[in-house]
């Protein structure tokens, strides 16, 4: 169940609108006036969006009929306090970047953020997984989703943010059927699953296709930049599992696989106390322990990648530690070091 923008020049949008205003049981926004007079007082005045058509939009999952002004003059209105850390061309070259985003803990988290800074023109979400009691320590949702898919669960938390950003849903996860369709056109892949398999699927194909893979691990900040679009022959993981591919992984065995996140972390790379979590997995612990402050850091740190991309200014391949837990120890005293002293000011 999606949403769904009216445009009032259609007769058939314009029949079903009625039908909405009228059922008695629809909810019904209208803060048009208001956004219209915000659109018209932004610096400097806007030279589009302020002649074109309201439109309606229609979220069935809250009974909600909402009025929103019309594509540009939204966008334009929406985005205007992201300036000029993104300029106004910088957003409008955003539009043509299409993200894709395999696993919706962390990538809902990642989702979220570059819809919300506008840093894309299409999403493409991929989870098998329902919503589950259990994610609401890490994943931005509430109660009302409980039982709904992750992907489902992301994309009508987007639409709510930006109805006419186009997300496409694949509730079935990635795999063999669905990569190729995933991946189509793709200028960016995120992937935050937790599968070993999935992982080396999008790699294999995005590799074959030239599109960079970008994975933010919650502990320890760790985040990864592989562009395969610049070196179609760079090994998977930055080589930190030599040469093995899927092939090799099919043959490899229970134990084998298990010790691979921590080859591909590397030991320097895992927390303290996630370290201390290990041996206890599957015993005391159900399962790795995550934290919704992390989660939301990871979403943050793709995002910088992201508007890297944008900006012109995309980075190479690599490996970079944002862990705050571990940088809260390096705080500097602006009294200690003079920053913050009279005479510094003067």
């Amino acid at each position: 169940m999606t949403h769904r923008v009216f445009d009032p020049r259609d007769d058939t949008d314009a029949r079903a609108v009625d039908v909405l205003l009228t059922d008695g049981t629809t909810s019904v926004l209208d803060t048009t006036p208001d956004q219209a007079l915000a659109l018209g007082a932004l610096l400097p005045e806007p030279t589009a969006g302020s002649d074109e058509p309201v439109r309606w939009v229609h979220y069935p999952w809250r009974r909600t009929l909402v009025r929103v002004l019309g594509p540009v003059g939204f966008r334009r209105l929406r985005l205007d306090r992201n300036r000029d850390k993104l300029t106004l061309d910088e957003q409008r070259r955003a539009l043509d970047l299409r993200v894709g985003v395999v696993g919706l803990s962390v990538g809902h988290a990642v989702a979220h953020t570059l819809a919300l800074e506008g840093l894309c023109g299409e999403l493409r979400l991929a989870d098998f997984d329902q919503l589950e009691l259990s994610n609401l320590n890490r994943v931005p949702a509430t109660v009302f989703d409980l039982g709904v898919n992750k992907s489902v669960v992301a994309a009508r938390r987007i639409a709510e943010v930006d109805p006419y950003l186009t997300v496409r849903t694949f509730p079935t996860g990635i795999d063999d059927a669905v990569i190729d369709d995933f991946l189509d056109g793709l200028d960016v892949v995120v992937e935050e699953c937790d599968s070993v398999d999935a992982k080396f699927l999008v790699r294999e194909r995005a590799r074959a296709r030239g599109i960079p893979v970008i994975m933010e691990t919650s502990d320890g900040g760790v985040l990864d930049v592989e562009r395969y679009d610049l070196d179609g022959e760079r090994p998977f993981f930055h080589g930190l599992l030599g040469d093995l591919d899927r092939a090799g992984l099919a043959r490899l065995t229970a134990p084998e696989r298990a010790g691979l996140a921590p080859r591909i972390l590397g030991a320097e790379s895992i927390t303290p106390r996630m370290a201390a979590s290990l041996p206890h997995i599957g015993t005391s612990l159900s399962t790795w322990p995550q934290l919704a402050g992390d989660v939301a850091l990871g979403g943050a740190s793709v995002a910088a990648v992201v508007r890297a991309f944008v900006r012109g200014e995309a980075p190479a391949s690599g490996r970079l530690r944002v862990g705050l837990d571990a940088a809260l120890a390096h705080l500097e005293d602006p009294l200690s070091s003079g920053a913050g002293s009279p005479a510094a000011e003067r």
